[in-house]
């Protein structure tokens, strides 16, 4: 396993987008892990009391799991968990809508969690289409 996870031999185009996901939000909950405020002045959102901006960080830490999920799990060309991920990842502008309806998140933290995941779901269903097409 962790050969692989090294090389990433045979692994499709469709797993490779998952894996390419992956490391794009990780990268993004690092940042907001380690950089919690300058995470928050780049989407336009006032820095929140000092316990909020722990809250913050958490979620970060949240983020850099699910993006180490997707990550290991491109690599590995695992196929289940990139079908999955194409039921899961159009699901998130509507809860982000839904949370910003109802004030719990800013918009522009909303959108661009909305932008990122139904474009990437866009880019893997695409990919994973002409792989099927291609069979």
């Amino acid at each position: 396993m962790f050969a692989r996870l090294i090389s990433a031999a045979g692994q499709s185009r469709s797993a490779k987008t998952v894996e390419i996901f992956g490391w794009l939000i990780l990268v993004e909950g690092t940042l907001v892990l380690f950089a919690p405020n300058f995470a928050l002045s780049v989407l336009g959102i006032d820095a929140p009391m000092p316990q909020a901006g722990n809250y913050f960080r958490l979620v970060g830490l949240l983020v850099c799991g699910v993006g180490m999920l997707y990550i290991v799990s491109g690599r590995l060309n695992a196929e289940g968990f990139v079908f999955a991920s194409m039921l899961d990842r159009p699901l998130v502008p509507f809860a982000m809508a839904i949370l910003w309806y109802h004030g719990i998140i800013p918009g522009p933290l909303a959108l661009i969690f909305s932008v990122q995941d139904f474009g990437s779901f866009l880019w893997t269903l695409v990919t994973w289409r002409r792989e099927r097409q291609a069979r």
